[in-house]
């Protein structure tokens, strides 16, 4: 894998993962690229500083975005004054959980379940600021924007699908009983379910919840 990056400067990569043998297994793919000095943690640390220079590029598994590793936006990854650029690694298949990481700022996205050759040119691409978008990956990454339902119906059915009454979710989101019911109902009707667990599973499948 050296071969291609011979004469690139060293690349400083985080692993956030909150698995300890995903992260594990990661670090260790890594570390057979030699252009690349790798370390890893459960969480994203504090600011650039707290433990030697910052990153140029952060890895993290689309389903970790919500550690503080989202707070990372993406930039040229040069690791000095900046937080270094994301880098998101998820499955196809799922356009709401790349309109996840690119809201959170990620520059590259990579198909876990690809080549690892594609994670290390991922990873050098957004080192130099360019965007890395796996080519399993286009077709979500295009229908991500085309999420149906609005950021109050995704809310709605965000807590019922954590078993919440409609009253409590009405009590959540300061909205009356009969909102929240006209907002699942908008949302089974957009994603073409047949009740609201249908619903539920739609959109989780998708990645929007």
């Amino acid at each position: 894998m050296t071969d291609h990056y011979k004469g690139t400067r060293m690349i400083i990569v985080q692993v956030v993962h909150r698995v300890g043998l995903f992260r594990s297994a990661l670090v260790a793919l890594l570390r057979c690229e030699e252009t690349l000095d790798v370390s890893a943690s459960p969480r994203r640390p504090g600011r650039q500083g707290a433990h030697g220079p910052s990153p140029h590029v952060w890895v993290t598994d689309i389903d970790c975005l919500d550690d503080p590793a989202r707070t990372g936006r993406s930039g040229p990854g040069n690791g000095q004054g900046g937080m270094g650029a994301l880098l998101v690694l998820t499955s196809a298949r799922k356009p709401g959980a790349l309109l996840r990481a690119f809201e959170a700022g990620a520059l590259g996205y990579v198909n876990k379940d690809g080549d690892p050759s594609r994670l290390i040119e991922g990873i050098h691409q957004v080192a130099r600021g360019e965007r890395f978008v796996d080519d399993s990956l286009a077709c979500d990454f295009l229908q991500a924007t085309k999420i149906p339902l609005t950021p109050r119906e995704l809310s709605a059915l965000a807590l019922a699908a954590q078993g919440a009454p409609i009253g409590e979710i009405a009590k959540s989101l300061n909205l009356s009983s009969g909102t929240i019911r006209n907002y699942l109902a908008s949302a089974i009707r957009k994603v073409g379910a047949r009740n609201r667990m249908d619903a539920i599973r739609i959109s989780q499948d998708a990645g929007w919840l």
